[in-house]
């Protein structure tokens, strides 16, 4: 099952709207995320993630419970990293 990851923006690269990254923080976990789709995002936001693309912003208390529910569900394996 894929599933949408709430994460916390914290560096933008690039200033192209259509090639903008993110490193966005998944609880201690960062990842590179395309930003292409939430062209308004700024560094702190919470975006909701999915294969690598940011699709919407969101709030913090928001982003926190949805955090939590997957935390209690033990579904995180798609936050870590794989080894080369």
């Amino acid at each position: 099952m894929c599933l949408a990851i709430p994460g916390k923006i914290e560096r933008i690269m690039g200033d192209d709207p259509l090639t903008r990254m993110g490193k966005v923080n998944f609880g201690g976990i960062l990842k590179d995320v395309c930003l292409a789709y939430v062209p308004e995002a700024v560094v702190g936001d919470y975006v909701i993630v999915h294969v690598g693309f940011a699709l919407s912003r969101l709030d913090e208390e928001e982003a926190t419970k949805v955090f939590d529910y997957l935390k209690q569900m033990e579904d995180l394996s798609e936050l870590t990293e794989s080894s080369p």
